[in-house]
């Protein structure tokens, strides 16, 4: 039996979206609302966003640095590439690649000491190297993991 214009209106409520997008209320960040983003989602509820552990370490590119790539960790590498378009005129940040992690700080720490011990350069999360080093890198951590 379909809703009412009552009960669909109070059903909706209940639910998150995100930049249009339907988000699980399984996801770590869920809030119901509408937002523009998972940064808007995440700052009306903080709490959440500092206490998650899962989510991912990813490599973003620009190709106005050739040869460097961006190593971070996000909730949503997606959305984080997305907040990079921002400062760009030409909408040109890629997400390279990204694997999902059950501790992402850690993760992270892990990709910048292997990064750093190979790169020619480092200027904070970016490293002088190929995407290719870094994926290779990065797909390493979960597999020396005990």
């Amino acid at each position: 039996m379909p809703f009412t214009g009552a009960e669909k209106a109070a059903h909706n409520r209940s639910r998150m979206y995100v930049d249009g997008k339907y988000i699980s209320f399984l996801h770590p960040l869920y809030k119901p609302g509408r937002y523009k983003s998972f940064n808007d989602a995440a700052f009306s509820s903080f709490k959440n966003l500092t206490s998650t552990k899962e989510g991912y370490v990813y490599v973003i590119s620009n190709p106005a640095w050739p040869d460097w790539v961006k190593v971070g960790m996000a909730i949503d590498p997606t959305d984080r590439c997305g907040n990079y378009q921002t400062s760009s005129p030409y909408r040109d940040f890629t997400l390279q690649y990204a694997i999902a992690s059950d501790d992402r700080r850690r993760d992270e720490q892990v990709a910048h000491k292997c990064l750093t011990a190979i790169s020619s350069d480092r200027k904070g999360e970016w490293f002088k190297l190929s995407v290719e080093d870094a994926k290779n890198c990065i797909s390493g951590i979960n597999k020396h993991r005990t």
